[in-house]
């Protein structure tokens, strides 16, 4: 009996249709995964590519007198960017390892890679609900100051 407790949880086991969703999962969570990694990448080429093209403008706008510091502008797009990509690599880095881990559980029947793929998996929902938690209390506190200053 303890020994069945052991396999189970709470009376639960991984059936043959428990085991294809898990697969199936697996490999989604591969691919969307890889794409994110790819959309990071692009992130920072598209924030490095603002930062070069900012410095011409200002090149360029200089010649015709005016003084508007595009440098700047494409400087803090520049980390913007960098920083979102940053941000974003994490989830898909948790996602990667639960689609690898699951994949090799499912595979071989390993319950330590299982668990190791469950961990990744509570680690990316982790991650993604605490920076909702953190993006919504900024808009709130956006709200609240944009009504505050435009009540006075």
């Amino acid at each position: 009996m303890e020994e069945n407790n052991e396999k189970s949880l709470f009376g639960l086991s991984v059936d043959e249709q428990a085991k294809r969703f898990l697969k199936e999962s697996a490999r989604w969570g591969k691919f969307l995964s890889i794409v994110g990694f790819i959309v990071c990448i692009l992130l920072v080429v598209a924030g490095i590519y603002f930062a070069t093209v900012s410095s011409q403008f200002t090149n360029e706008f200089r010649r015709y007198g005016s003084n508007m510091p595009f440098e700047k502008l494409g400087a803090a797009i520049a980390i913007v960017y960098i920083v979102i990509a940053i941000i974003y690599f994490f989830p898909c880095l948790y996602l990667f390892k639960f689609s690898n881990h699951m994949s090799t559980a499912m595979a071989s029947n390993d319950q330590a890679q299982m668990n190791e793929g469950f961990m990744h998996l509570k680690s990316m929902f982790k991650f993604v609900g605490i920076f909702t938690i953190i993006i919504l209390c900024l808009y709130l506190l956006g709200l609240v100051a944009g009504l505050s200053s435009g009540g006075m």
